[in-house]
């Protein structure tokens, strides 16, 4: 049998290409993601590392603050060698170039021999209160240079020039890097400062845990000691929490991948089979048993899935290392991390590769033992789509519908996600299931048209049903890949657009801009509509009035214009004459509800209003016309901006906390920097969502192209008649053009019809017991939607191409005299 085996490899190779490139595809994704996700944790856990190096010990405040008190008793044991504080003190720093300061975080510097101390990629670390060190993609940005003063200022108006005498390498550093001081310079700029940690270096010889006991046993009870390490392991799980989700998705994905390609690899072993029938029976009537053949053809399978796994895994780390090398040259915003390989990113995606192809190989394998020698010598017979097996499926499909269906519509109303997967997954079993009767019922109605422009067409389609098992196993793969790209594509514009509703109602106004001892420039709105990425700038008068002996700030806009900036519908309708939008807070203090009557006194002038809610808006809101009944001259006070929701909102933000240089404080606020910030990650899901989906739409493009291959190598003789009987190349190309196209088709369109479903219950699932009121947005991506059906036909019509050529090419006489 063994020689038999490599005879069969080298004799049907070809037919197998197709196979080993849907595995390489699936295994080589799983190895990127395992690779990916291993690199990123050991690179954090390397970083991290490094800034606690020679820490035996560290002190954490969980739930009481670390007093001067409780690091004279640490530095007191007779087990410590060296204590260094970590103090920061924040304060507001005048760069050159900038109309205002911004904050920067300042760290104290002790001097140490055993604990690490930053590194410096220029200059030396400052020795003397009046110098700093600056991180060097800081200074970079601000273009500070070694030797340069800036004035820095606390929150107490407190100001001291300080000297900038080295840059701190922050190659590595997650976000934006402290500045260092020593530690008197931080103890002058604020000392009452908040003491973050304590780290400890032991005496030789001391063991960290016995250390670490040591130091807990003078410790409050709401500050907590680690060992060095353990410290690490803490902070490592604080970082890769999300990298481990992100890793997790990237893990579902390629899980999803192969199981793809184990249908185009199922398949694809079935139509094989199907046509060495006469060879599995000649070894049968030479002698070969039953459990020889099976063993052949499962040899087989995994002689295939080891080199074509071991192909995967080589393409995955390659692809890794080339990410990461780009992430290195290009600033993509995150620490240089450098690729790691560990034997479960290597030889995980191998064993599952090789396991999925032979378990895809297992049911063809079986039906190549089950006929008998003489029978199988004669032409095989098509299974007939109503056998009792087909029955049974169809019904099972059925009831897996109807389940899976009840389970979706009470994940949709009772918000639970775990009930709507179980749903999701249920439901589309039974539409696999039911796929050899509704994916050759689709394909008849959509091919309707196209069967009227000739014979070509005529074939195509009815070749396109002639087998609904295989055409429903053919479509199966292409199905799965349009679904979820479907479905993540609804789900991420339903959930944005639930979570801009959400934002309009908690954060109706973009950026709001004040100034409280000052007066407005008359050129202010001017200025600030220059500004890229402001698209309405509105402006607002304010008032102090007294209640109670208590001071509010009664807020005044124009109700023509409020519309344009205020993204609530229902607060612009309620924001009127004789009304007054307050907040929860405001209506807590007066002791009123929504709907009281409250009178307003402003020196000799009163105005009686209507209490409303107004979330998100002012402490107490009024339409401009009230407020100068109560203020006639009240001055512009600030304005309310709305920006384009294209635009990059922290450039924004920082644009406009650098407006209006005239003033010497600007408060800026409003709800853009959250909006922006998760509108990044939508955006950085979607394209993750359908950049790893559509490695399995790929993969199942190329079973489509298979089963057209092997189909034209199935139908030679047929081909031939055809070819015989006067179809020319050209109408035989086009023949199987119009075939794989109904295909994709179909695929695409109840792909995307379920990837409707599925997204908008998981969107209800999810979202429907976060928002205020409960309310959930359902929304249809039609541009991307219409997209994939094209790419899908496009696609469809190129996985044709090779097998069309190769029917063409075959001569009709040579191809009559095919056995």
């Amino acid at each position: 049998m063994r020689r038999s085996l490599l005879s069969s490899l080298r004799a049907h190779m070809g037919r197998l290409v197709a196979a080993c490139l849907a595995i390489v595809l699936g295994v080589g994704f799983g190895a990127l993601a395992l690779t990916a996700h291993s690199s990123a944790s050991h690179g954090i856990d390397e970083t991290i590392g490094a800034q606690y190096k020679g820490v035996d010990a560290y002190v954490y405040p969980d739930r009481e603050s670390i007093t001067p008190a409780t690091v004279a008793k640490v530095k007191a044991l007779p087990q410590v060698a060296e204590v260094v504080p970590s103090a920061t003190a924040y304060l507001e720093t005048s760069f050159p170039g900038l109309v205002r300061s911004v904050s920067l975080p300042i760290d104290a510097l002790y001097p140490s021999t055993q604990i690490a101390s930053p590194g410096t990629t220029s200059g030396k670390l400052p020795r003397a209160t009046n110098e700093i060190a600056l991180p060097n993609k800081l200074a970079a940005k601000h273009n500070v240079m070694l030797g340069q003063s800036l004035r820095i200022t606390s929150y107490e108006k407190k100001s001291w020039t300080v000297t900038v005498v080295g840059l701190i390498d922050d190659q590595s550093a997650f976000g934006q890097g402290a500045a260092v001081a020593t530690q008197a310079a931080v103890k002058i700029f604020e000392p009452d400062g908040y003491i973050q940690g304590v780290k400890i270096a032991g005496k030789p010889g001391t063991d960290p845990q016995v250390l670490a006991d040591a130091v807990q046993k003078v410790l409050p009870s709401g500050v907590q000691a680690f060992t060095g390490e353990g410290w690490i392991e803490h902070e490592v799980k604080q970082y890769t929490n999300g990298i481990d989700v992100l890793g997790g998705v990237f893990g579902m994905f390629a899980v999803i991948a192969l199981f793809v390609a184990c249908l185009v690899i199922g398949n694809t072993f079935t139509i094989v089979i199907a046509q060495r029938t006469r060879e599995m029976a000649l070894l049968r009537c030479v002698g070969a048993s039953r459990r020889q053949v099976f063993s052949s053809v499962l040899a087989e399978a995994t002689v295939v899935g080891v080199i074509a796994s071991a192909i995967g895994v080589v393409f995955g780390v390659a692809l890794s290392a080339l990410a990461l090398a780009m992430s290195r040259e290009f600033d993509w915003g995150i620490p240089p991390v450098s690729l790691h390989l560990d034997l479960l990113s290597i030889f995980l995606p191998l064993l599952l590769g090789t396991i999925a192809t032979i378990a895809a190989a297992v049911v063809p394998a079986r039906r190549a033992t089950k006929v008998a020698p003489l029978a199988a010598l004669r032409p095989d017979v098509a299974p007939a789509a109503a056998s009792k097996r087909g029955v049974f499926r169809l019904i099972l499909g059925f009831v897996l519908l109807a389940g899976g269906g009840a389970l979706l519509a009470m994940a949709a109303t009772e918000h639970q996600v775990i009930v709507g997967v179980a749903g999701g997954v249920i439901s589309f079993l039974g539409v696999l299931a039911v796929g050899t009767l509704l994916v050759p019922a689709l394909i008849r109605v959509l091919g309707a048209l196209p069967a009227r422009a000739g014979v070509p067409s005529r074939i195509a389609v009815a070749n396109a049903v002639r087998n609904p098992k295989r055409t429903a196993a053919t479509t199966a793969a292409l199905l799965i890949g349009v679904t979820l790209i479907s479905l993540t594509c609804v789900g991420i514009a339903s959930v944005r657009k639930t979570f801009d509703v959400s934002m309009d109602g908690q954060y109706p106004v973009d950026l709001t801009v004040m100034t409280y001892d000052e007066k407005m420039p008359p050129s202010a709105d001017e200025q600030l509509k220059a500004i890229k990425g402001i698209t309405q700038v509105v402006p607002i008068h304010k008032v102090v009035v007294k209640s109670k002996g208590e001071e509010y700030s009664v807020t005044g806009i124009d109700q023509a214009t409020a519309g344009s900036v205020i993204h609530s519908p229902a607060l612009v309708d309620k924001l009127k004459p004789g009304t007054a939008l307050v907040d929860y807070s405001t209506l807590q203090r007066l002791q009123l509800k929504e709907g009281s009557k409250v009178t307003i006194v402003s020196g000799k002038n009163t105005l009686t209003v209507t209490l409303q809610r107004g979330l998100g808006l002012d402490p107490f809101n009024l339409t401009s016309t009230d407020l100068a009944k109560l203020a006639p001259n009240a001055p512009i006070s600030g304005y309310w901006l709305a920006t384009d929701p294209k635009a990059d909102g922290s450039k924004v933000i920082e644009d406009v906390n650098q407006s209006l240089p005239s003033l010497k404080e600007l408060e800026v606020s409003g709800g853009l920097a959250k909006r922006s910030a998760y509108t990044q990650i939508f955006d950085v899901l979607l394209a993750v969502g359908i950049g790893l989906l559509g490695v399995s739409v790929l993969i199942a493009l190329v079973g489509v192209g298979n089963t057209l291959s092997l189909s034209v190598l199935e139908r030679t003789r047929e081909n031939a008649l055809l070819r015989a009987m006067g179809l020319t190349r050209r109408q035989l190309r086009s023949m199987l053009a119009i075939e794989s196209l109904l295909m994709a088709l179909v695929a695409a369109g109840l792909g995307i019809a379920l990837g409707l479903v599925y997204g908008w219950t998981g969107t209800s699932a999810l979202m429907g017991g976060q928002t205020i009121d409960g309310n959930v947005e359902y929304a249809v991506p039609v541009g991307l939607l219409v997209a994939i059906a094209a790419i899908a036909a496009v696609a469809g019509l190129l996985a044709s191409v090779l097998p069309a050529r190769r029917a063409a090419k075959v001569a009709p006489a040579g191809a009559l005299a095919t056995e």
